[in-house]
């Protein structure tokens, strides 16, 4: 019998690793999003952003929805599905598809719960996260959302399976709020 009991105790151990290492895999997958939008883009070597387009494009699933919900995002985002119509919702937030040009755009996630289902095969994950965006024209804003993710293991790796984010508060800022910043990002050179 305390062979059983072993046999037992080793496997719901495994279990819980097994979600453990789900949620740290999570964790990563929706850190290195939010590390790839911010701007100037920090990933040494993407030299454009159609390569930080084809980055973040591969963070997620081939049936992957991404939107915005709730009243104020509802007619800013509305929602794309599929990688094809993923690209050209991130194509109108970098270089020169956008009037005014962002300069500045940095993520703050917080309030983190993961979820893992379905054998670990399936989670779904929230977070809040806070932005300031800091546009060519001068004005410049502090932008929070509630993020109400879902992500699929594919082929053994996790990826982003829904991207859904609601709006809890967009603030302008002050002009002059920040003394300066950086025009590219040099933190992942050698």
């Amino acid at each position: 019998m305390p062979e059983l009991n072993l046999a037992q105790t080793l496997t719901a151990l495994q279990k819980r690793v097994e979600i453990l290492e789900a949620e740290a895999d999570i964790r990563r997958l929706e850190a290195r999003y939010m590390f790839l939008c911010d701007t100037p883009c920090p990933e040494f070597g993407v030299e454009n952003d159609d390569q930080r387009i084809e980055k973040i494009l591969a963070l997620y699933t081939e049936d992957a929805v991404w939107e915005g919900v709730g009243e104020y995002y509802d007619n800013q985002f509305g929602r794309v599905e599929g990688k094809a119509a993923l690209c050209t919702h991130f194509q109108s937030f970098w270089g020169k598809r956008q009037d005014p040009l962002l300069l500045l755009n940095a993520h703050y996630l917080t309030s983190e719960q993961i979820h893992v289902h379905d054998n670990g095969t399936t989670a779904d994950a929230q977070w809040i996260h806070m932005q300031p965006w800091l546009f060519s024209d001068g004005k410049s804003l502090l932008r929070s959302s509630r993020l109400n993710n879902l992500f699929r293991k594919v082929d053994g790796v996790w990826k982003i399976a829904r991207t859904r984010t609601e709006n809890v508060f967009v603030a302008p800022l002050q002009p002059g709020w920040t003394e300066s910043f950086p025009k590219v990002s040099v933190l992942m050179q050698d």
